[in-house]
């Protein structure tokens, strides 16, 4: 091995050893984001179920409205004020840049 490939292979090595290095120093820094992480992983799978299940939310829907309809209309309608509110927001956010 010439001298300019052993020079290469070594600082291969070296660099090698600080991206392991980094590895672990990042991995127990983001140790105290895990339960954030196992709570969104949770989430994410309780919508990957429901989609999997659709008739059961859309049978606990009907369920609300046959049982207290007047509930359900008033949640329907401060949703649909939210989401109108959060559909202006993100119009104007975008409109700023």
């Amino acid at each position: 091995m010439n001298p300019a490939q052993l020079e290469l292979a070594l600082n291969k090595q070296r660099l090698q050893l600080q991206c392991a290095s980094q590895r672990a120093d990042f991995a127990r820094h983001a140790a105290g984001l895990a339960p954030a992480f196992a709570l969104a992983d949770r989430a994410r799978n309780g919508v990957a179920w429901l989609r999997r299940h659709p008739a059961l939310p859309v049978a606990a829907a009907a369920a609300l409205v046959a049982a207290r309809p007047r509930a359900v209309w008033r949640w329907a309608r401060r949703g649909f004020a939210v989401w109108r509110v959060a559909r202006g927001a993100r119009r104007w956010l975008e409109a700023l840049g």
